[in-house]
Formats: C-alpha cells, structure tokens, sequence
C-alpha cells in the first residue's frame, strides 16, 4: 500500500481527545476502539450476579469452592517470581531518589527526567545486531536487511545480566508493530510493495541483543556479534505446543501437522521467567488477517473486508478467504516463550496459557512449587485469566522448567462486590471507604478436561474468549499487565480504559470496574487467599482510580489526598523496585488528559499508599513501555514506542532520538525522523538531567 492508501481514512480521526494520534490506533490495533466491542455475550450485569456466586457455580456443575472472605496469610514472597531481579543488580536497598516532574505537553519532542538524572538510547530501529548489516540506511532498505536489525516499535523489555561481575549480559524486546507512512520514502513504498510489506513483517517480531557495560551501574551498550544476538519475525519457525497443538482448528495447508507455525505478531508486554526464558503476549493479530464472516472470528475481532496492512497481497495465508488457510488467525494470539541464551532454540506458542489478546505473562511459583501466570486480555469488556501448572519447579533444572507451561489448569477471573447497590457508573466512593470484595477462579480447564459445557479442550484454548463468556467472567475495562509483588506476593493489574462501559446496551459499571465511560482507567491490587498463587480464590480492592485529579472529582488513590499526586491515566504496563513500590507506564494520557505518556512510581504501603509520583515523559506522540526499575543501581529503562507516528517520511513530528537537522545531514546511521529506541536513565554526579528534555549526549 502506499502512504495515501495507509492514512487516507482514519476511522479514530475525530473519536480520540487530547490530540491522541489517530494514526497510532490504526497502525497498532487496527482502530478498535471505532469498532463495535467483541464481547456481546449474554453475561449478567455485575449487580445481577455480585450475591450468585456459588449458585451460578453449582448450576454449571463447577464444584463448591466459595466465593468467601480471604484470609490473607503473611505477605511474604517465599519462592521466585517474575520479578524476582526487580531492584536489579547490585546488593543492598533500593535507591534512586528523586523529586517528581511536572506534567509534560504532549507536544514536547523531548525525554523529560528528573533533577540530577540523564538519559542515553541504548538501541534504536535499524541498529545492526551483526557487522554484516552494516550502518543503517534509511533509504535504502529491505525485508532481509531488516532481518539483520532491531527491529520497529519496542514493547517489553527486559535486561537479564549475566551471573559474574555483572558487566555482561542481554536485552530483550518485542516489536509489536511498524508505521510504514514513517520507515519508508514514500516514491520507494509506492514503487515496491511487496518488499515494503515483507520487510514490515521483518520489523515485527523480537530481538535479543547481547549488551555490554564498562562497570557496574555503566550505561549498556549493544554487542554487534554477540553469541546469543537474534532476530525473530514473521517468517521465523515457532513449535505449538500444549493441548490444542495438532488439533484441526490448528492445522493449514502449509502445516497439515496443526504444530508449526511461522512468526509471531504484534507482540506487546511480557515477562521474564524464574527460570530465565522470556514470555511475550501476540495481542491485536485480529488486524492482521481477513476473516469468512465466522461468529468465533467476530469474537476476535477479525472482520471480512481486505486488512488495513494489506499482507494477504503478498502472502495467501492472511486471508482465510484462500483454500487451506481457514485456520492460519487461530495460531495467533498466545504467549510465546523464548530462551535468549540458545540462538538455535525454537520459541515455543503456548496453548495451554489460552488464545486472546494477550498483553502479556508474568509467572509466580506457588506455595506447592506450581508455576503461576497472570494474564490479561487487552480489550474493552474482556477477562483477567489464570494458568496454573501441572507440574512443579525445580530450582536449577532449567530444561525441566522450560516444559511447566506447556500442560496445566486454566481459569478465568469473576469479582464479587461489598458495595454493589452503591455503585451508579459515577465513581463515587462507596460508603465503607474503598472499591474492594472478593472473587474466584472459574476453570475453564482442569486436569486435562474441559469445565466449560459444549466446548471441547482444543475449544477452549483457541477460543477462550468464548470459554470465558460461557462461564461467566467478569467484564473488565481493558485488562492489560498484571505482575505479581515480589515483596508482598499482592498482584497488580493495569485497567487502561473502556470508554463503552455503561453505554446503551453494553455492561453498567461495577465495583470493580466503577466508572462509565471509563477514559482514564484504573488499577487493581489482587491478594490471593493465604498468599498462595495457586488459590482459587482472592481479595481485591482498586489502588487508584485514574486521571487528573485538578479536573476530575473521580480519581482515587487509595485515600492519600489526590491534590498531591501526579496526574495519570490509561496505565498500561507495570513493574516493581527492590522495595516492592509500584511503577506504572501510560499508553493514552495525550488523548486523555492532555499530557505526554510517563512513567510514575506508586508508594504502596503506609501512610503514603496510593502517592504517585511522576519520573519521566517520553517525546511527542510516544508511548511509555516495559519498564525495568534497577532501583539499586539508580537506573530506569524503557522502551520509548511510536514517537510521531502522525507524522511521515517527509514530515516528521518527532525526531528522537537523533534529532538531527535534516534527511542531509543524517550520517552515521542516523535517521531524520523518530526511531522507537530504548533508553537508559541513570543518576549524574551533577544535574544534566534538570527536569527538562533534550537530545542524547553526542
């Protein structure tokens, strides 16, 4: 397609608020949110259901485990989680003081950090991950080129040091979609379509990047060469593994086995695993493929007209329309596990851990040595899931751990309320002062047998969503990141938004969900029964109820006074410090409340529970994302994504993070326009980083 064809009707253009870029919903998820919602099924109002628990239960033979009071056990972790390296390296306490930044415009091309902070990019796209790549060349580039890069719009990321003196080690990161309006001259675009589609299809995908750093708390800096470097994309080999795999919804015409699957797209968050392999979530794959019409497609979202990406001209299996590719969108849309440390390892799609938009997967070990992931389903009115595996963790026995994902029980999350009759869509604080109640697990898989009625094994796992709808669940705003504390073993989950919740015909707001018309979004805090991951049931009360709280009355911070808090909203990813505070990226606050997305720190105990504090901004049109607090070092990073994506090649919006003067005076591998990159933010000795924004040191 060429750029006209790309942004020549926008359907956010006019729907966002705040001057959010529509561009940047429909490169990233196919503007769903000017779409009807996928969810339509007949659950009940949460009002309706909040006193049915363990009547709705026994009607569906689910067993008796009661939705009761949760006793809550000590709140210390006792095995390893996800987050068992947040801190990051080093000994000793967390550090990485700072005084919060003000709220910044969102037309501020600039990285803003605090007082007495700098930052530097460590990667941004096109930097070679092998010599033979040679400088990047923004004019001059291909598919197989690109195979040879790191890759567009970084998502999850992570830095896993290798064990020694701590100088060593590698950086991961998903690359969850491109903006070809911006990557390519616009003459060559419209001159080579298919070369400009398969290298798109290149710059999705992941990268592992063997870094390197002078001295413990040194800025890292990628290894050209490096043993372990790898680029993942679309035509890279993936195994299916899990109960569905080898099933007829899962078999195609280049794949009659139902096992074997070729790239993994749109990835967006992720996890790393105690066992030290990386998780990451394929989420809005439905824009990607042409649907026949099919309600399981419809609940996915797949529609019938030709993708606004157009890849089904280049390659026949993204239209379902085209004999023996019916099934190629069902291998699409799990969690994906990598192991950074073997380049000539297969990374495995999951099954087991369900289909959906998956935002991402943490993992927790249980009290019985289970392995634990939280999973998100990052659409209006969809579900927080659960899997629990069959077998156990073994410390030091990595090949054994790598197979605890593969087989195991899948649930999905149901809230019960304390306040439901004083919940009216308004936000209103209920009068016991707190959104909280209690809730359960519904399986929807246990013991290798289907618990939803009518729906096979392979059913459930490839259409979840419909496992959900069937049993009940809970209709959420957006679920997205959910991580567990590794200080409290309390698990957090981010509720961007859902703009559609209390609209005409759609669900009302509920405890758990409390406002219509949710813009700004919320964030939970879940405590599972005796602290045990495993539990099938849990507490949960909301942690913040977000936006400005300078114009909006609805905001809630867990009743720390709301005129001291840094305004926020549409929080997207989280992660801890050593000291088990909160830190929460934005996806959304230009569209919302005006300001550049940011990354804020959230005090979570004491009497400054619910204080948020703002660390940075990111430039203009930018997303805040995979943040990684290595507090004890005094170092931050993120992954900075989509900055200008409203701009084009010759009109560019943003230029972080080269922020050079012209496509003339590029050179060096720079590029006159914006480079999704991920940064490193550390403490100086002086004040270089003055709260106020600028290009990288030179």
């Amino acid at each position: 397609m060429t750029p006209r064809n790309l942004l020549q009707l926008l359907p956010m253009a006019g729907h966002t608020r705040g001057n959010r870029s529509a561009a940047t919903c429909h490169f990233k998820c196919g503007d769903a949110c000017a779409k009807d919602v996928c969810n339509t099924s007949s659950n009940a109002y949460f009002r309706d259901i909040a006193d049915q628990a363990l009547s709705r239960r026994a009607a569906l033979g689910l067993g008796g485990v009661a939705a009761a009071a949760v006793v809550v056990g000590q709140q210390v972790a006792s095995a390893p989680s996800a987050a068992a390296d947040a801190g990051g390296f080093g000994k000793g306490g967390g550090k990485l003081p700072f005084q919060a930044i003000a709220p910044v415009e969102r037309t501020v091309d600039a990285v803003t950090v605090p007082e007495g902070y700098d930052w530097s990019p460590v990667i941004r796209w096109g930097d070679p991950l092998f010599s033979s790549a040679g400088e990047f060349d923004p004019s001059n580039q291909s598919a197989e080129d690109q195979k040879q890069r790191f890759g567009y719009n970084c998502d999850y990321l992570n830095i896993i040091a290798d064990r020694g003196n701590g100088t060593t080690g590698v950086l991961v990161a998903n690359h969850e979609y491109t903006n070809e309006n911006v990557m390519f001259d616009p003459a060559w675009l419209e001159a080579n379509p298919d070369e400009a589609r398969l290298t798109a299809m290149a710059a999705h995908g992941f990268s592992v990047v063997e870094v390197r750093r002078d001295k413990a708390g040194g800025v890292w800096k990628p290894v050209i060469d490096g043993k372990r470097n790898r680029r993942i994309h679309m035509h890279t080999e993936f195994v299916l593994d899990g109960p569905a795999a080898g099933s007829d919804l899962l078999k195609t015409k280049d794949d009659p086995t139902g096992t074997v699957v070729w790239g993994m797209n749109n990835n967006c968050s992720g996890g790393t695993t105690p066992w030290g392999t990386v998780l990451t979530g394929e989420e809005n794959f439905n824009q990607y493929y042409v649907g026949r019409g099919t309600p399981e497609e419809a609940r996915y979202g797949i529609g019938t007209d030709p993708s606004s990406r157009g890849w089904e001209l280049t390659e026949a299996r993204f239209d379902a329309k085209n004999d023996g590719y019916e099934n190629e969108a069902n291998r699409f849309g799990y969690i994906v596990e990598i192991d950074p440390h073997d380049p000539e390892s297969t990374p495995v799609k999951h099954t087991a851990l369900g289909r959906f938009k998956h935002e991402g997967a943490n993992v927790t070990i249980a009290a019985d040595g289970r392995a634990v992931a939280y999973l998100g389903d990052d659409e209006r009115f969809d579900y927080i899931y659960k899997f629990v595996s069959k077998n156990k963790y073994r410390e030091g026995d990595r090949e054994h751990n790598k197979t605890l994902l593969s087989e195991g029980d899948l649930y999905v999350a149901k809230f019960n309320a304390t306040s439901a009759a004083e919940i009216d869509g308004s936000g209103k604080l209920p009068s016991d002062g707190a959104f909280d109640g209690s809730g359960e697990w519904l399986p929807l898989l246990v013991r290798g047998t289907s618990r939803v009625p009518g729906m096979s094994v392979e059913e459930v796992l490839v259409y979840t969503r419909l496992a959900g709808d069937k049993v009940g669940a809970t209709k959420m705003d957006r679920p997205e990141d959910i991580d567990v504390n590794p200080a409290t073993g309390k698990v957090y989950a981010a509720l961007t938004n859902n703009t559609r919740r209390g609209t005409d015909g759609k669900a009302l707001a509920d405890e758990a969900n409390p406002r219509s018309r949710n813009r700004d979004g919320h964030v939970l805090e879940l405590t599972e029964r005796n602290n045990d991951a495993a539990s099938l049931t849990f507490g949960w009360n909301i942690l913040l109820v977000a936006g400005d709280p300078s114009v909006d009355t609805t905001t809630y911070f867990s009743g720390y006074p709301a005129e001291k808090v840094s305004p926020i909203s549409c929080p997207d990813n989280v992660a801890f410090d050593s000291a088990g505070n909160l830190w929460i990226s934005t996806d959304g606050q230009p569209g919302t409340i005006g300001y550049a997305d940011a990354l804020h720190k959230v005090t979570l105990t004491g009497d400054e529970r619910g204080r948020v504090q703002q660390f940075l901004a990111v430039p203009n049109g930018a997303e805040t994302c995979g943040p990684v607090i290595h507090d004890r070092e005094n170092t931050v990073f993120v992954s900075i994504q989509h900055p200008g994506d409203d701009g084009t090649w010759d009109e560019p919006t943003s230029f972080f993070p080269d922020y050079v003067d012209s496509r003339e005076t590029a050179g060096g591998g720079e590029f006159f326009g914006p480079r999704p990159s991920v940064i490193q933010v550390f403490r100086t000795t002086g004040n270089n980083g003055n709260g106020k924004g600028r290009g990288p040191r030179k």
